[in-house]
């Protein structure tokens, strides 16, 4: 056998997707037989009793209390980045001088002038970079982009997308980092609606023009902290302003001409993760929702008078993207093996010396829509996208 390249990892973060990046690198080399074999060497956390305790239950050889030292060490191929948004762009910056190859969580950045700036940098250190939207790896959307490029959906025409959930409608669930703007840059928007711009710009394409509004319905929050997932505890009585939205909605116009309706709520009592489109097209249609993510609804138009209608398909089998890797059809896979497949995808470019998308590129031009439809929420005005 031919030994592989290894990729020692250092990894900033050990929470929620700390748990899914590490569950995705300790199960790779059981489903695929990868050309790059990711190592587990250390993760880096502030709380050392904490970041201790994780590498030790998620599998990490070693840790770091400071991150700087992580990117520092020799025995470090790729850094991936978990920390809070406005941790982002210092570590990418800093991980691409050091000639790390660079995994970040989403959004990329705060604004799209830090995302250009990350962009820049790993663009001139030459190495490998990508963003975590983990949705581009479900093997029903990689079909439904397979249906478009081969024309079965015909010219399309739109694009509709929400992202629901309600884990902060209780108004003394704490204020935490993900509801302060100086460490996320924004609320629902950068969580939530960064996926759902991904994934519009991957299946449809660019985005030109878009006009926005944004609402933030809770005011002040209990002060606290995440404690796992998406649980928080409060500190005491102290309380803080909110400075982000908890909810937006936007009208987007795309290049090929079709029509965009987004919208991104954690305000819709009953979802609990509601990531959801639906695409139309001259000879057929498309729906997908997360909750229920090996299903696709695909209409056709050339089906027979009498028999049209949207069919369920359910994308186990192994001709849809990444199924054959797992178990036989009918078998389901869930919201972790995105991350496999994803990771698997990094792994490939390592090897291969190049950027599997989406990369800093794609973070970048997502920041810009993110940028545009902040400042048309702001403004009350149709946005051209990039201006």
């Amino acid at each position: 056998m031919t030994d592989k390249r290894h990729v020692r990892i250092g990894m900033i973060g050990y929470r929620f997707m700390g748990k899914a990046h590490s569950h995705a690198y300790r199960d790779l080399s059981f489903y695929f037989d990868p050309a790059a074999v990711p190592v587990m060497q250390a993760i880096s956390g502030r709380d050392e009793a904490q970041v201790r305790g994780a590498a030790a239950k998620l599998g990490w050889r070693s840790y770091e209390t400071d991150w700087r030292k992580l990117i520092e060490r020799d025995d470090i191929d790729l850094i991936d980045i978990g920390a809070p948004n406005n941790a982002h762009a210092e570590m990418a910056i800093a991980a691409a001088e050091a000639g790390k190859h660079i995994l970040c969580e989403k959004p990329l950045a705060m604004t799209a002038d830090e995302a250009g700036r990350m962009l820049e940098a790993v663009r001139k250190a030459g190495v490998v970079h990508m963003i975590c939207h983990n949705y581009r790896f479900v093997p029903a959307i990689r079909y439904v982009k397979r249906l478009i490029d081969e024309g079965r959906l015909g010219r399309i025409y739109h694009m509709r997308a929400t992202y629901l959930q309600d884990w902060i409608m209780d108004p003394q669930f704490p204020l935490v980092w993900r509801l302060r703007k100086e460490l996320c840059g924004s609320g629902t928007h950068g969580d939530l609606m960064a996926h759902s711009i991904d994934l519009a710009r991957y299946l449809v394409g660019e985005l030109t023009e878009v006009t926005g509004m944004m609402e933030t319905f809770v005011k002040r929050r209990p002060l606290g902290e995440m404690t796992g997932g998406l649980n928080a505890e409060a500190f005491g009585e102290r309380t803080g302003a909110v400075d982000v939205d908890d909810a937006v909605a936007f009208l987007g116009r795309f290049a090929c001409g079709a029509l965009g309706v987004f919208e991104a709520s954690r305000f819709a009592k009953g979802n609990r993760n509601g990531n959801r489109f639906e695409i139309n097209g001259s000879q057929g249609s498309v729906r997908w929702d997360m909750e229920n993510m090996n299903h696709l609804q695909l209409y056709l138009e050339d089906d027979p008078q009498g028999m049209q209608g949207f069919r369920t398909i359910q994308c186990t089998e192994a001709v849809h993207p990444y199924a054959g890797a797992y178990w036989p059809a009918g078998h389901i896979i869930g919201y972790e093996h995105t991350f496999i497949n994803l990771m698997h995808e990094l792994m490939e470019g390592i090897a291969g010396d190049r950027s599997p998308a989406p990369n800093f590129e794609d973070g970048y031009r997502n920041q810009l829509v993110l940028d545009a439809v902040e400042r048309s929420a702001s403004g009350r005005n149709w946005i051209t996208v990039g201006s």
